[in-house]
């Protein structure tokens, strides 16, 4: 997108034929971005998708490098223009942002906006997101730069094929929650198995103490003892499988609470031994904690279906003002490069797509014979 401004029906064709050519939703929305930024000549572009916590659960942006986003910080509230759009679902373009009422300024590394064109993203009647762009590249001396009402009209045709790709975002995460329901599902009939094994040995120690009740009572107290011991458990079990096959809240039971019932779950339904350590930190973004959920889950099914690993360890831990996830594990280990290079993914994509959707770093360490260790690092709130 560095080959400067096109103009007419080309240039949308250009754009339009670019957005079909991904498969990935994240990769169509950076896509719409670019495009957008391209086609109207201008410095910066962004795509927000609101989440239902005041936050954006996912924000795209062209135009900034990124160490300029890693020093911003965390992702925008919705507040100022950008709830403006969203709340009333109406196109800005103004002059200067920084003079407009709404405006709250921005956070200190955030690159100087002036002029400024908005776009909510509409499906139906709901506001799905917000596409904007700010300093239009054009001469200031006589005061004249800024967007046009046909900047508008071109940006209006985007926004459209945005609301397209963030309807398809949904569909993949619902699509997401079907596959977590259904590793759920087996995991229920996995502990359904054990619990089965442990009622077995009970019925034949209760056949071995009636055996014994005439000819040795003392050896049939003991197996008796046995039995109510095995009872015990299988209680347990079933106590268990009830609490920890219940679905993951987030909201209600946070960050830490959540991943260790999760790994609880795959300790007893896996022959790896699966461990969690987390230290209390105070809540995140619900976009940046559901984030660390998923790429938890992902690299945590890698471990324990593709590495033979014998032990899987979940870490969360404090570092500065955010939070990192570090999921390790003693297993074949694989090359990163070679994976990449034979079109197989393992899930990494996702995962780097959704810690840069929040305003993170994902960084993977595995070799082959040498385990695989996955890190996840995002800024806070």
């Amino acid at each position: 997108m560095s080959q400067g401004p096109r103009s007419g029906l080309a240039a949308v064709s250009a754009a339009l034929l670019a957005m079909s050519r991904h498969l990935e939703v994240r990769d169509v929305l950076k896509t719409i971005v670019a495009s957008a930024r391209e086609l109207l000549d201008a410095q910066y572009a962004a795509l927000g998708v609101p989440d239902d916590h005041g936050g954006f659960a996912q924000f795209v942006v062209d135009g900034v490098s990124d160490e300029q986003w890693r020093a911003i910080g965390p992702l925008p509230r919705q507040h100022g223009i950008l709830a403006a759009m969203l709340r009333e679902a109406k196109a800005e373009r103004l002059a200067d942002v920084r003079k407009d009422p709404r405006f709250e300024g921005w956070p200190a590394a955030h690159p100087e906006l002036a002029d400024f064109l908005g776009l909510p993203v509409r499906d139906g009647d709901e506001v799905i997101g917000a596409l904007f762009l700010a300093n239009k590249n054009c001469p200031r001396q006589d005061g004249s730069c800024g967007f046009t009402e046909e900047d508008e009209e071109l940006l209006a045709i985007l926004a459209q094929h945005a609301a397209i790709a963030l309807t398809n975002a949904r569909l993949y995460e619902r699509s997401r929650e079907l596959t977590i329901a259904e590793e759920r599902s087996r995991l229920a009939h996995e502990l359904h198995d054990a619990v089965s094994q442990k009622l077995f040995s009970l019925r034949l120690t209760a056949q071995a103490a009636a055996a014994l009740v005439d000819r040795d009572p003392a050896r049939a107290k003991g197996e008796l003892h046995q039995v109510a011991a095995l009872a015990a458990e299988a209680a347990d079990e079933l106590r268990a499988a009830v609490v920890e096959l219940r679905p993951a809240a987030l909201d209600e039971d946070g960050l830490i609470a959540t991943l260790r019932t999760q790994t609880q779950v795959l300790d007893r339904a896996h022959t790896a031994r699966v461990t969690f350590t987390g230290n209390g930190f105070r809540a995140l973004p619900a976009a940046q904690e559901e984030a660390l959920l998923r790429v938890a889950q992902e690299a945590l099914h890698n471990a324990l279906r593709h590495s033979g690993a014998g032990h899987v360890d979940v870490s969360v831990r404090r570092r500065g003002g955010g939070v990192v996830l570090r999921v390790t594990d003693d297993g074949s280990g694989f090359d990163p490069k070679a994976v990449r290079r034979a079109g197989r993914h393992l899930g990494l994509v996702s995962m780097r797509d959704r810690a840069s959707g929040v305003g993170g770093r994902l960084t993977v360490d595995s070799a082959p014979g040498k385990g695989t260790m996955i890190e996840m690092e995002v800024p806070g709130g």
